[in-house]
């Protein structure tokens, strides 16, 4: 097998599952879950706090450093470290609560996925250890002392890192087998002085018998000093084994209820190995048998030593060690080699630093594939034997979700500020991950709308927090390119998604547009602080007409035409339903004429509140809300209307009867030169006007992206009267929001979001292909004009150069951070955030949410395919 095919052979092969089967499952954060959440209030963070976290057993699933688990979450691994002077040992991430942070929940620690292969036959992880005492006071005193209006206090700003003082950790991971793993652990001591570090490689099981009462539980023990034994009834007999001079220390994955409650507990409670480093205590069973264990590692290391641990978690035999010699070696070496590779296939013709930003991404993405479990049933009424979850629940969060049953792996947007699957978020990823590993996002999509997931009204589970929340309903649309990205032929999946996507579109239907006239609500739809009031809380008897909403619908209605029309082909019973979703398409069409939301003397969509009396108060903010409806276009194949005689007969009628519709709405169904026609919810006059808003520099066209709110609110708040005395403003905020609402660090009112720009290049490239000729102004006022690809292209080198480097070698995605800017061993180590400045490109938000800001691979990749075909660049000449 040579190594430019071994990781695709894998994938293809009929063992790929077992591939899969282990890999980074195990989250960064597992404390302050809601399905940890036992609370009578729903107050999640304080209920399960990170102070219990390392001395208190999970419910539904572990968390660690550098985690490793199998697909059920039975055995976990994960990497302990000590530096000598921390309070408690570093198992898990540091960060702060929603309501400890100045703008929400923030992680406070620096680490990286480095790398990874889809089956994840190969990953590395990295890690910024302090050698000083980590900051855990002054990081929650300080942000607790800043107001919205400050930045947030990070770890660099506390001097934890003056004088290079900590350890770089790396661990890398090589796959022998499906269940063979090889593990390194790679430390260097970056300080000016000799330091102490304490690893503590951790092998422990996921508590799965405290909360059944009568099931087996799995035992680890030692064999001599290297050699810790797992033994476990589904996985049968597992080895961790170890080089140097290691002390296994063994306690249980028990909760130490003395510490937590001062209640009589186990002997050997969970935080046992780490009191017993710490402090010498005799918290270690000295039997050395248990359920949590760890080989502990004491390094000293000179300046700038590097030391590298060795260590194989294997199927256990009676009599052969592990092999941690030449075997290791190659094992290491060729799974390296072979990501290189692939990695290297996959970007062909791309710049260096356009293949390095792929891969971080990628990497990423499958670092946050994540084990997931939760029965809310199970979570309302409690555990045999356990205490009764309190009554409050019942008429809480989540509890009409009581179908909901769901254990898997799942891409999750981030592995510690969002634990937990969220449904819109999930939909882009697939789209990326499509590229590298489309089997795992055919499934993930599926699963998702699938049953014990969807509810059984038809709605799709928002996100842990409130699966009752409305997203919008892009799942259709990410089907088709995952569809397509996987070589467009697996029918039968397509057809299985799609048959799930009928029962949710008609939950859409009637949950947000109840009066069936083809303009929709929806409250917040996962753009958050948006508006200048909560759009999902609304005061009685007033509703939201939402360009937004009404723009997502026509796309998944758009989206689940065509698919209906791939499928036709095969099945001529299903024209009908193309036919039924180009009718739903028709009438969001029609009511564009006449609902109010476009208004022509300001070019642009806005929302309009509807007040008991019926009168209507336009909300008239420019922002990504208004843009939305651009996003619902199509792009129809020549031969595609001529090979479906019912279909073309039903849109050649609607086009006779409903002309000013279809013009309004762009249904050119005639092939243009290249064969292709356009079915477009905004027409091409209109969103002609709509660009001399976002192609204008000082409102929403951002060096790096399209602004979710226009810059021209800067210092200018837009007001909003419903009557004279009530009124509410928004105001340009590039980066944090300054407003508590939706906990503060979801900020709409500004940055730039890459999901929301990636479904604007896709839909302004459909523009471009149809209308090849026409051009607007761009950038406003620069004398210059562009076509719609041209647009297209620009905005993607705007996004993409987030993370490329400029002339002087810097990137704009970390901003004024010169450690990141300028020291080598952290300049290219990329983090992917959940949105960035629209001003200067800093990334903001989650630091590791690579999901659906791994969109900007895509990007590159799809700039590398227009190479290949053109030769010739898409971006708008100079002014």
């Amino acid at each position: 097998m040579t190594h430019s095919g071994a990781e695709r052979e894998r994938l293809a092969g009929q063992d790929a599952a077992a591939w899969r089967r282990w890999g980074p499952y195990l989250s960064e954060r597992a404390w302050g879950t809601v399905r940890e959440d036992y609370s009578a209030d729903g107050d999640a963070w304080a209920f399960f706090p990170h102070d219990h976290a390392r001395s208190r057993a999970y419910r539904w699933n572990e968390d660690g450093l550098a985690g490793l688990s199998d697909d059920r979450q039975l055995l976990c691994f994960s990497l302990g470290l000590w530096n000598g002077v921390d309070p408690i040992l570093k198992e898990r991430a540091f960060g702060l609560t929603g309501p400890q942070g100045n703008h929400g929940e923030d992680v406070k620690e620096y680490w990286w996925f480095v790398d990874s292969t889809p089956t994840h036959s190969w990953m590395r992880w990295r890690y910024a250890y302090p050698q000083r005492p980590f900051p855990y006071e002054d990081l929650v005193e300080e942000n607790a002392r800043r107001s919205r209006h400050d930045p947030e206090y990070e770890l660099l700003d506390t001097g934890a890192f003056d004088d290079d003082r900590y350890f770089d950790v790396a661990v890398d991971y090589a796959k022998a087998a499906a269940d063979d793993i090889c593990l390194r652990v790679t430390v260097t001591n970056r300080g000016p002085d000799a330091a102490t570090v304490h690893l503590l490689p951790t092998l422990w099981f996921r508590d799965t018998w405290t909360w059944s009462p009568g099931a087996p539980v799995p035992s680890l023990h030692a064999e001599g000093e290297q050699r810790i034994v797992a033994d476990h009834d589904e996985l049968g007999r597992m080895v961790l084994a170890s080089d140097g001079d290691p002390d296994p220390l063994f306690c249980d994955n028990a909760t130490n209820a003395q510490r937590l409650w001062g209640t009589p507990g186990p002997a050997y409670p969970k935080d046992g190995i780490n009191d017993h480093v710490l402090r010498g205590a005799s918290t270690v069973n000295p039997a050395r048998t248990g359920t949590k264990a760890a080989f502990h590692h004491r390094l000293e290391l000179a300046a700038g030593e590097v030391r590298v641990l060795r260590l194989r978690l294997a199927p256990g035999t009676p009599d052969a060690a592990p092999d941690l010699g030449a075997g290791w070696e190659r094992v290491m070496a060729a799974r390296e080699a072979e990501a290189d590779a692939f990695y290297g296939d996959l970007s062909a013709g791309a710049t260096a630093e356009e293949a390095a930003v792929v891969r971080a991404a990628m990497a990423g993405m499958l670092w946050s594939k994540q084990y997931y479990a939760y029965r809310v049933r199970t979570w309302l009424t409690g555990d045999p034997g356990q205490p009764v979850p309190p009554a409050e629940r019942w008429r809480g969060r989540n509890s009409r979700w009581l179908s909901l049953d769901a254990e898997a792996v799942v891409s999750m947007p981030d592995p510690w500020e969002y634990p937990w699957f969220a449904a819109w978020d999930l939909a882009f990823h697939c789209v990326t991950l499509a590229h590298v590993d489309p089997a795992f996002a055919k499934e993930q999509l599926a699963m998702v709308i699938g049953a014990g997931w969807m509810h059984p009204t038809g709605q799709v589970p928002a996100y842990e927090w409130d699966f009752s929340a409305v997203n919008p309903p892009v799942h259709a649309w990410a089907a088709l390119h995952v569809f397509r990205r996987d070589g467009g032929t697996d029918t039968s999946w397509l057809r299985r998604v799609f048959e799930r996507l009928v029962v949710n579109t008609t939950w859409w239907v009637a949950r947000n547009d109840p009066d069936g006239d083809g303009t929709f609500g929806g409250g917040f739809l996962g753009m958050d602080n948006i508006g200048p009031f909560d759009r999902g809380a609304l005061p009685d008897g007033y509703a939201l007409e939402q360009a937004d909403a009404t723009g997502w619908m026509a796309l998944a209605c758009l989206s689940m035409f065509e698919i209906a029309a791939v499928l036709s082909e095969t099945d001529p019973a299903l024209e009908d339903m193309a036919v039924m979703y180009f009718d739903l398409f028709a009438l969001i069409a029609r009511a564009g004429e006449t609902s109010g939301l476009w208004h022509e003397d300001e070019g642009f969509y806005f929302d309009q509140l509807v007040g008991p009396d019926g009168a209507r108060f336009p909300v008239g903010v420019r922002s990504m809300s208004g843009l939305v409806p651009l996003f619902a276009s199509v792009s129809l194949p020549r031969d595609l209307l001529a090979r479906l005689p019912v279909l073309r007969a039903h849109v050649d009628r609607f086009r006779v009867d409903h002309p000013d519709a279809a013009a309004a709405a762009d249904v050119d169904t005639e092939p243009d030169r290249d064969g292709r026609g356009l079915l477009a919810l905004v027409d091409r006059t209109r969103l002609q006007r709509v660009f001399e808003t976002v192609g204008d520099e000082g409102r929403m066209l951002s060096p790096h992206g399209v602004r979710a709110l226009s810059a021209e609110y800067r210092g200018a708040p837009y007001v909003f009267h419903a009557s004279a005395e009530d009124a509410t403003e928004i105001d340009y905020e590039p980066a944090e929001s300054t407003t508590s609402l939706f906990g503060g660090n979801s900020n709409w009112r500004g940055p730039v979001w890459a999901p929301v720009n990636y479904l604007l290049q896709q839909a302004l490239r459909r523009y471009g292909e149809a209308a090849t000729d026409l051009r607007v102004a761009y950038p406003a006022g620069s004398g210059g004009s562009a076509t719609f690809t041209q647009i297209a292209g620009d905005l993607a080198d705007r996004l993409i150069g987030i993370y490329t480097p400029d002339a002087s070698g810097r990137r704009a995605v970390w901003g004024g951070e010169e450690r990141f800017q300028r020291d080598p061993a952290w300049r290219d180590a990329l983090l992917f955030f959940e949105y960035f400045d629209g001003d200067d490109g800093t990334g903001l938000g989650a630091s590791h949410q690579t999901g659906w800001t791994g969109l900007i691979a895509n990007l590159i990749l799809e700039r590398i395919r227009d190479r290949g075909s053109s030769g010739a660049s898409t971006a708008p000449p100079a002014a």
